[in-house]
C-alpha cells in the first residue's frame, strides 16, 4: 500500500474485536481486512445504483395506492 492514506476510524468495541479476529484468522493486517470489506460494500453500492438507473423510467406507485389496490382485490 505505497499510496495508502491514513485515517482515524472509531469502531464499536464488538466490531473491532471481530475485525481483529478476522484479521488474525486470515493472516492479514487490519487495514487489509477493512479495505477489502469497504471495497466490497462500494461494489455493492455501484451495483445497486446501476439497477436503479435501469429502473428509473418504470412507473412509480405510492404505498397508499398499492394498499388501496390490494384492498380492492381482497388481498388485505
Amino acid at each position: 500500500m505505497a499510496t495508502a492514506r491514513r485515517s482515524t476510524v472509531y469502531f464499536d468495541p464488538a466490531v473491532h474485536r471481530a475485525l481483529r479476529l478476522h484479521s488474525a484468522a486470515s493472516d492479514r493486517n487490519l487495514s487489509e481486512v477493512v479495505n477489502e470489506m469497504v471495497r466490497r460494500a462500494l461494489k455493492e453500492d455501484l451495483a445497486d445504483l446501476a439497477i436503479a438507473r435501469k429502473r428509473r423510467n418504470e412507473p412509480r406507485h405510492s404505498l397508499q395506492s398499492v394498499v388501496k389496490e390490494m384492498r380492492r382485490r381482497g388481498k388485505l
